[in-house]
């Protein structure tokens, strides 16, 4: 049993979609997306900021590596990192919207707290 969703994707197609998605996330401080992608989202944005906050030249090439843009990347290190320095977690938070009109999916905001 996968420990993660695979969201009906390809593995490279749904590895490219969360990178986008964590990288708008870091760069805008929230998102709209369905909740079950706000979820894996989640996940990987928590192991970033988690990267960001050790602060260090690997956890720097670690999250460049993932993370697409560098004046994001940039961001998160002097930013974001340094605002979350005395938390242990849980840096987003998932609020649930209407469902959206075309299709009736669930939809969430995904946002920095």
């Amino acid at each position: 049993m996968a420990q993660y969703r695979k969201l009906g994707r390809r593995t490279d197609h749904r590895n490219a979609m969360l990178r986008n998605l964590v990288t708008s996330l870091i760069k805008e401080g929230e998102i709209k997306t369905t909740v079950t992608r706000a979820k894996e989202t989640k996940r990987m944005a928590d192991k970033m900021i988690t990267l960001a906050k050790r602060g260090d030249m690997h956890a720097i090439r670690q999250a460049q590596s993932y993370i697409y843009d560098k004046e994001v990347s940039k961001k998160l290190f002097t930013e974001i990192a340094p605002k979350y320095a005395d938390r242990q977690g849980g840096y987003t938070r998932i609020f649930k919207l209407e469902p959206r009109i075309g299709d009736g999916a669930e939809i969430a905001l995904l946002r920095l707290i």
